[in-house]
Parts: C-alpha cells; structure tokens; sequence
C-alpha cells in the first residue's frame, strides 16, 4: 500500500486523470553519463520514463561507477615545460598529467633534485 491508503490501481487512475504515463524501460544494459570530470557508468540499472504534460523525464536507479576524465596536456603546454626544466618532452608530458595539466608545478617538480 502506498502512503495515505491508496492501492496500486487507484494511483495509476489517478495519474492517468492527471495525463501522467510510467513505463518501465526492459532489458538495459548500460547507461553512460560522460560530464567534463569524467564518466559515470551504470551497469545495470533499473529505468523508467515518466511523460507529463508533453514531457518525458527518465529515472534511473541504480549505482554508478566513476572513472575520472583523462587530462588533456596541450603540445604547447609540454613544450614550455620541457624547455623551461630542461628535460625530454616525454618527462615534461609526464610531470604535466602527474599535476593535472598544472604548467609551474610541473616545471617545479622537474627542476628540484
């Protein structure tokens, strides 16, 4: 029973008065969020559209995995580095995606012994 007494059947009556329409969505294998900071990944997961008024919002539940967008290290960036710590351009891309793309950090931590 849901909250305040009403049964299953009653709630969906009701919301079809009110011109919402549920529907579970079968058989997902995956869902894939891909913001700047990385990629949040649901293996499995249980969804379900709900369309009100002429718009459809999807619910999905579950738990994600997370996994961190790579750093993207501009040539320019590794060059600077590598010409101002006076290293190889591999150690300089290197230090760069060790500090996050951070240009003085990386030249710092290339230039102390």
């Amino acid at each position: 029973m849901l909250p305040g007494n009403i049964n299953p059947r009653q709630m969906k009556a009701m919301m079809k008065k009110l011109g919402m329409q549920v529907e579970p969505i079968e058989d997902v294998q995956s869902i894939v969020i891909k913001t700047p900071k990385g990629t949040y990944t649901f293996d499995s997961a249980e969804v379900s559209s709900m369309t009100m008024q002429g718009v459809t919002t999807y619910q999905v539940t579950g738990t994600p995995r997370f996994e961190p967008a790579a750093v993207e290290i501009p040539a320019d960036d590794v060059a600077m580095v590598a010409e101002q710590a006076q290293v190889p351009i591999e150690k300089a891309r290197e230090a760069l995606v060790a500090t996050n793309g951070d240009i003085a950090e990386a030249i710092v931590k290339l230039s102390s012994p």
